[in-house]
């Protein structure tokens, strides 16, 4: 026997604000999966209004437009006959709460608002909202005059319910409540709940996806049943990229998976599963059974009369379930070229720009952001092969091309939108400047190649008659105060320049009717922690692709990139010594980055992590990398490498709260102005720490010499 329901999950590229536009992507995939025949659609969290308006979700108008496109969607004959999970923000008794809206044939069943708030992170929605902490109550929600008259219903029930049909029952949780110790979908689960939703704004992180479905694995494997996860998909107006990855999953198994990256802005991901598999898993397992019976929370049902399978399904040959399938995850380096590019496309076609400026410096941190850019315009070229309408009327949009034109290749592209340049100095070398020239020949950008040591000379000449003092390098005599002047000199010289080509270059080229183009920072995320950027350098601009990302990372997308997309100058980059060359070149000196910063990338990336994910302070991180670099160091060594990197990290902090706005990909981000929340102003030598740090050293040191004289005894 058995009891085969269609039900459809789906990703939505919704936009901050963007009211109308985020109605018409929830009417499309409504459409979508009527036509699937699906009988339950769920959406991703606060789908109506887009997930990340943050403080506007404060103004009454956000929830009064919310309303009124709910309205607009819910009595259209062609969004009845299934059931709709819907998700935006609603006041209940003068009290903002963030809620899915369960409706079916343009009434509404019921409102649930969400449980548990998510609130760390990159998340601040108790800053917006306030979570329902009556699991399992409900009160009664008077709706407004206009939805009134559109449903005809006065009150609907506000809280924590489920949805019984004749032949299932539903229940929602909303993001975050997954992650939780003591998730909705277990008291669901153990009260009869088969069907159970999740709403989701869940941003990529590197490695992140893992995680996730762990979660929705476990729990459908743990407690039985049919978990119907949607998501959020796209830049929707800030530091974040949402990955999709909409999926159906029974009894601990996938049974049906959306992409995790992906031009499309509507997505529906459709399953027929059977009910009587769900039964079946969770009457064999007799704990399960007892924890049932003994169950805490019992929810109101919402009686609704209709039943999900269609009429005689359960005998005919042609519905069958979806069979198992296995989970399918992208390799970091496959996420780097796909995620920042899809955040790039949607920045680029939503603030009506004209394309993207990049200064092309030889090194691989500029490799990696212009092979972005390249993975972004192969991106645009296939999903316009496949008939892509949204991306081709972008495209021709954003390249002020005619109505007929199609994007049919990644170079032709990058061509009309993409601008490169080598801005060289007597300090600059000739294999970089060969290695950005030939990088662009390849992959198509319009290229700038020319030397700005006059204007460097200029702006030192000017300081020299206004001071009578002329520095020079340190490799020369200078101080090291003298040193870095004239190194940040050229960098932030080199900022200045690249708005003065992003503005004008689109007019040198007469391109009409073009504003000018967004300026593309290339600064690394251990670079940013470090604080080894000049403030207001060419790292400062509109947007950096890379900024969340570390060295490490980075060149494994250069090598992953080299082979995929058949670009051997790749490789010259990779083996290249990362230098900033800012200072002169000599036969016995060449910058390099490592040595200035007197750690590495390597060391870098697990200081940054232990710092933001693990928590610790100098002290803590110490005893950490005591246990796990020893004795390949010594305790001395590891003591100085952290106190080295604290001190330089607090002395730049200030660097972090004037950091160009980034891709988020990584956990220990020290992005300033959203996720990383630490004073730009502390003591640097963290004197009481240092001063632990220093008693262990000596600790050890007297064991080590203890145990040298009892060796020397025997």
């Amino acid at each position: 026997m058995s009891h085969l329901i269609t039900l459809a999950t789906c990703n939505l590229n919704q936009w901050a604000l963007d009211f109308e536009g985020n109605r018409d992507r929830i009417l499309e995939s409504i459409k979508i999966a009527k036509e699937r025949g699906a009988k339950l659609r769920v959406g991703p969290e606060l789908e109506i209004t887009g997930y990340g308006c943050l403080d506007h979700f404060m103004e009454n108008d956000v929830c009064l437009h919310s309303w009124e496109m709910y309205a607009q969607i819910i009595k259209k004959e062609e969004t009845h006959g299934l059931i709709l999970d819907i998700g935006m923000p609603v006041l209940h008794q003068n009290v903002r709460y963030n809620c899915r809206l369960l409706s079916l044939n343009g009434e509404i069943l019921f409102i649930r608002p969400k449980i548990w708030l998510a609130n760390d992170g990159n998340y601040r929605e108790m800053r917006f909202f306030t979570p329902w902490m009556k699991p399992g109550v409900v009160e009664e929600f008077t709706l407004p005059p206009e939805i009134q008259k559109v449903t005809g219903q006065k009150t609907v029930l506000f809280g924590d319910a489920v949805i019984n049909t004749l032949d299932t029952c539903i229940g929602a949780e909303t993001c975050e409540e997954i992650f939780t110790p003591q998730s909705p979908h277990i008291a669901m689960s153990l009260d009869g709940v088969e069907i159970i939703t999740n709403s989701s704004g869940s941003h990529h992180e590197l490695r992140k996806l893992n995680k996730r479905m762990d979660l929705i694995l476990n729990a459908t494997g743990r407690c039985g049943g049919v978990y119907l996860y949607a998501n959020q998909r796209g830049c929707d107006g800030d530091r974040l990229y949402y990955d999709g990855c909409a999926l159906i999953a029974v009894n601990g198994k996938v049974v049906a998976q959306g992409s995790q990256f992906s031009l499309k802005d509507v997505e529906v991901v459709t399953a027929t599963v059977d009910l009587e598999a769900v039964r079946t898993y969770r009457a064999s397992v007799m704990s399960r059974g007892l924890q049932a019976s003994l169950r805490e929370i019992k929810y109101q049902r919402i009686d609704v009369p209709i039943e999900l399978a269609p009429k005689n399904s359960r005998f005919d040959p042609t519905i069958v379930p979806s069979k198992a399938r296995d989970v399918s995850y992208h390799k970091p380096e496959e996420e780097i070229a796909m995620g920042p590019a899809c955040w790039m496309w949607d920045y680029l076609r939503r603030c009506n720009g004209t394309g993207y400026f990049l200064p092309l410096s030889g090194g691989i941190d500029s490799c990696a952001t212009a092979m972005i850019v390249h993975s972004m315009c192969r991106m645009v070229v296939k999903e316009a092969s496949e008939g892509n309408k949204q991306v081709i009327e972008d495209a021709r949009k954003i390249t002020r091309s005619g109505e007929d034109w199609i994007p049919t290749d990644p170079k032709d592209l990058a061509s009309k939108i993409f601008h490169t340049c080598y801005m060289g100095t007597e300090n600059s070398s000739k294999e970089t400047r060969d290695r950005s020239k030939e990088l662009s020949r390849c992959i198509g950008s319009y290229h700038v190649d020319f030397n700005m040591d006059n204007l460097v000379s200029s702006v030192v000449s000017l300081f020299e008659v206004a001071t009578g003092k002329k520095p020079v390098f340190k490799i020369f005599g200078g101080s090291q105060i003298e040193n870095l002047a004239l190194q940040n000199i050229q960098a932030r010289l080199r900022m200045v320049l690249a708005y003065l080509f992003a503005q004008l270059l689109p007019w040198v080229r007469g391109i009409k009717n073009s504003g000018g183009l967004l300026v593309l920072g290339s600064a690394n995320v251990d670079e940013c922690l470090r604080g080894y950027l000049t403030k207001y350098d060419c790292s400062s601009a509109d947007i950096n692709p890379i900024g969340g990302i570390s060295k490490t990372d980075l060149k494994k997308f250069i090598a992953y990139a080299s082979k995929e997309y058949e670009l051997p100058i790749l490789d010259e980059f990779l083996n290249a010594t990362p230098t900033a060359e800012l200072e002169p070149i000599t036969k016995d000196y060449v910058q390099s980055d490592e040595i200035d910063m007197g750690m590495t990338y390597d060391e870098l990336s697990v200081f940054g992590y232990l710092r933001k994910v693990e928590k610790c302070g100098p002290y803590s991180m110490f005893l950490k990398l005591l246990h796990e670099w020893t004795p390949k160091l010594t305790p001395a060594q590891v003591a100085e490498k952290v106190k080295r990197f604290f001190f330089f990290y607090a002395i730049n902090r200030h660097k972090q709260t004037v950091l160009t706005p980034s891709y988020h990909a990584e956990q220990y981000s020290p992005d300033d102005n959203r996720f990383d929340l630490r004073p730009f102003l502390i003591n640097p030598r963290f004197t009481w720490a240092s001063k632990k740090i220093d008693e262990v050293v000596k600790q050890y040191d007297a064991h080590k010499t203890e145990e040298l004289d009892i060796m020397s005894i025997d």
